[in-house]
């Protein structure tokens, strides 16, 4: 069934995307979550179907959708397996985009097509141990050398750290710079002195390995380099806005898979001789939840539609991932609830929800960086003594 909320062309997207994941992705989720089996297949298939890299022109392997047509497909993924909407988010809204918007035509026909195809899987490399919401505090060296750059430093928190095969890693080629020093670079993962930590032991999104990315003196000639030197944390700021909205689109994911189970139980589960859903606490909470989801859709769609305008919009696209983030973590404790009992076991699938939840008010700008942007926009914007 299709949405009022989206025209025609983008229900059918989202319908297609949809069937799709339910067909292929859905079936094995909690196996790939129990067993933290990184979900590569599921990029290929995504690949194969033309999911990936789907606002990217044509010519360079992409479909030349609308940014909203790939945040409907996060936002499918993640209501069966946000393990790989994350992979997905990160390969398309911080890989792929960065290489789109950011590369030389020479590069885009070297690395585009392979990355659209599924052939090749993205990831970002820019969080630090002692640089994650500072960023601008990053430490890893990129060094001048004969013919390129030399790069040293360690990555935290690398989504696909190992598995991936190019990481986008940023570095800075003078620390006095600060800011202005940091520089994009994109990076093989066969590349000697790359190597990677053993993948992290997380809470939720077990899928998606994460792991520690570990670069000593590992030679990039200037021909990787993504962009000027000194253009990297702009530019990362402006690939996180895209992500922060991908985010969002997992939020949403979650909040529906939370509403579609809450919604089958409480007409299933009977109590007192009659079914849960019969009563006002657990109406109350299935209307909420309901309200919530509406609510956060058109506010993730509304920044998926203005993804283009860049900068300008970063308070409403941190405003949608803010709102989506939170009210995932809270639906996926209002399924638990509604489970009761069942909903603590592993058997039923909701604590999975909440696991897998939590991520999302934390990584691509915490919370608390989402309503710094917002306040400080609003700050600059109205003048405190006249309100």
């Amino acid at each position: 069934m299709g949405l009022s909320i989206l025209n025609a062309d983008e229900n059918a997207i989202r319908d297609a995307a949809r069937a799709l994941v339910r067909r292929e992705v859905a079936p094995h989720a909690a196996h790939d979550d129990a067993h933290e089996i990184y979900p590569r297949r599921n990029m290929e298939l995504l690949g194969q179907q033309g999911y990936l890299g789907m606002i990217v022109d044509p010519a360079f392997g992409g479909a030349g959708a609308s940014y909203l047509a790939q945040t409907l497909v996060v936002e499918a993924l993640a209501e069966a397996d946000p393990a790989t909407a994350v992979v997905y988010e990160v390969h398309n809204s911080l890989h792929i985009e960065a290489i789109w918007r950011f590369g030389t035509d020479e590069q885009r026909r070297r690395w585009l097509p392979d990355l659209c195809q599924g052939k090749a899987i993205g990831a970002f490399a820019l969080s630090e141990a002692e640089a994650g919401s500072n960023a601008a505090a990053l430490i890893a060296r990129a060094r001048r050398v004969n013919g390129g750059y030399g790069l040293t430093g360690r990555k935290m928190f690398i989504t696909g750290g190992g598995e991936a095969d190019r990481y986008l890693v940023f570095a800075t080629v003078n620390p006095d710079l600060k800011e202005g020093g940091i520089t994009a670079f994109v990076v093989a993962k066969d590349a000697a002195g790359l190597s990677f930590g053993p993948p992290m032991d997380k809470m939720g999104i077990r899928a998606a390995r994460t792991s520690e990315v570990i670069l000593d003196n590992v030679f990039v000639p200037e021909s990787d380099r993504l962009g000027q030197e000194g253009d990297g944390y702009s530019m990362a700021l402006y690939l996180l806005d895209g992500g922060r909205i991908g985010i969002a689109a997992q939020g949403l994911g979650i909040m529906q898979a939370a509403l579609s189970r809450s919604l089958h139980y409480a007409r299933e589960r009977h109590q007192f001789g009659r079914p849960i859903g019969t009563f006002e606490g657990v109406q109350w909470r299935l209307a909420n939840m309901a309200t919530d989801l509406h609510a956060a859709r058109l506010m993730t769609y509304e920044a998926a539609r203005h993804r283009e305008e860049g900068p300008a919009q970063r308070p409403l696209f941190a405003m949608a991932k803010l709102f989506s983030s939170e009210h995932a973590v809270r639906h996926a404790e209002d399924a638990i609830q509604i489970f009761g009992g069942y909903g603590y076991m592993t058997e039923f699938g909701v604590e999975r929800l909440l696991r897998d939840a939590k991520i999302t008010e934390i990584y691509e700008g915490t919370s608390e960086i989402m309503r710094w942007i917002i306040a400080s926009q609003l700050l600059h914007d109205y003048d405190l003594d006249n309100i």
